[in-house]
């Protein structure tokens, strides 16, 4: 969605499931500010400071199939990790929750009520009614109960922070208002994954849109007494939160890091590191930075002859990079897998990024053909992999490998800038 005040799954089809010949697909969501300086830097690889894969603040993830691979549907070009989930202030009623999809392109910790098995608080409105969420995606919504928990992510810890639990069974009945925007997305085999970790630009998954009264209200939030649930108007302070932006240190933006991939591979793995510039495997040493719009996230990219203004972003939570081929010879989408480009051969590529702080630099990508790269079914990592967008420009997790791409969150202060912004 691309309203003003979202801070959240922003510009694009996010979580977009789209079922064919064995494979899943996430599509898209958007991220993040605003600056004064102006440089211009060109780039076809990877670029960035001093990173590690070693450290309290390093996070293992890893390009995989995914969880619901045994429910028929894997996942491509993924990146999951684990996340430990406690009842807050407790040491002992803790679980550790596996396959659960990095997003570079949403704020907030989500977690299948299928997955856990931990009672945790519930949050309350002022009148004590539970406070329910409907988060919305571009092509369809999570539905469940706003709770709180510590999360515990490699050395760091999260304390009190809000979460979603999606498909709660104590929370069954879902809206109208919320199912009629699409599909759900409250089971594995739908969402993909036990979970998604949020870790973009934005404190809240929502802000101001969902904390106002009345018609403006964005309506991801609802209080439920017995009688029914209705969309109610949320404290940023109860809104599911961006758990990096309570960790003790560490809390101003989040590193991926990925290695380059040549070709199709059953699985890779990379690194999450938390903070940046504020140890010495987070520095953002060379790397260019952009800042983005400070309400939906997005910076401009021109391709083609096509100007994306504010409508770019980069996700790792989008498995290819989709964008529109206005008028390029040759990229026509695959016979079956429609959502997906197949080329002849391989596509080589140019962009021009730019920052809401005037910065702007290329970028070189390739696309190649989609029904080639999945020829094998035992292989979950493309690099590759493109398709068709025609109103934004998603730079999904293909993007991501071979650099270091950084994420800074909104009023954080990093060696950069103030975020938010993104840098590679």
């Amino acid at each position: 969605m691309s309203k003003a005040g979202a801070r959240s799954f922003v510009a694009g089809a996010t979580l977009l499931m789209l079922v064919s010949a064995g494979a899943a697909w996430v599509a898209g969501c958007g991220g993040s500010g605003s600056g004064s300086s102006t440089s211009t830097s060109t780039q076809s690889g990877g670029s960035g400071g001093s990173t590690s894969g070693s450290g309290a603040n390093v996070q293992p993830i890893t390009v995989e199939s995914g969880p619901a691979a045994a429910a028929g549907s894997p996942q491509t070009d993924s990146a999951f990790t684990s996340v430990t989930v406690c009842v807050p202030g407790s040491t002992t009623q803790c679980q550790t929750i596996s396959g659960v999809l990095v997003d570079t392109g949403s704020s907030g910790l989500r977690v299948l009520a299928s997955a856990l098995t931990l009672s945790l608080p519930q949050q309350k409105d002022g009148s004590g009614n539970p406070i329910v969420e409907c988060a919305q995606f571009e092509d369809g919504q999570t539905w469940g109960p706003v709770q709180t928990a510590d999360i515990q992510i490699s050395g760091e810890t999260a304390s009190g922070a809000a979460i979603q639990l999606v498909g709660s069974p104590s929370f069954s009945t879902v809206p109208t208002s919320c199912s009629n925007l699409g599909p759900m997305e409250d089971d594995l085999a739908h969402l993909g994954a036990n979970g998604i970790l949020g870790v973009g630009n934005f404190l809240q998954d929502c802000g101001p849109g969902c904390a106002v009264s009345g018609p403006s209200n964005l309506g991801f939030y609802y209080s439920c007494p017995s009688g029914g649930c209705q969309i109610a108007a949320v404290s940023e302070a109860q809104q599911v939160i961006n758990p990096v932006s309570l960790f003790a240190t560490d809390n101003n933006g989040v590193v991926v890091e990925l290695p380059a991939v040549t070709g199709s591979e059953a699985s890779v793995t990379g690194s999450m590191i938390f903070g940046i510039g504020t140890q010495s495997n987070n520095g953002l040493g060379s790397a260019t930075v952009y800042t983005v719009d400070p309400d939906i996230g997005n910076f401009t990219t021109t391709f083609n002859g096509q100007t994306f203004t504010d409508a770019a972003f980069l996700d790792t939570g989008s498995n290819a990079i989709y964008f529109a081929t206005s008028a390029i010879t040759g990229m026509a989408t695959c016979k079956d897998l429609t959502f997906l480009y197949c080329p002849g051969s391989t596509r080589n590529l140019s962009a021009m990024n730019r920052g809401a702080n005037g910065t702007s630099g290329s970028l070189n990508f390739s696309i190649g053909n989609a029904d080639t790269l999945l020829t094998n079914p035992n292989d979950f990592v493309a690099p590759d992999l493109g398709g068709p967008n025609p109103g934004a420009f998603d730079w999904g997790l293909p993007f991501f490998f071979g650099r270091n791409v950084y994420t800074a969150i909104e009023g954080k202060n990093t060696p950069g800038r103030t975020g938010p912004y993104v840098a590679f």
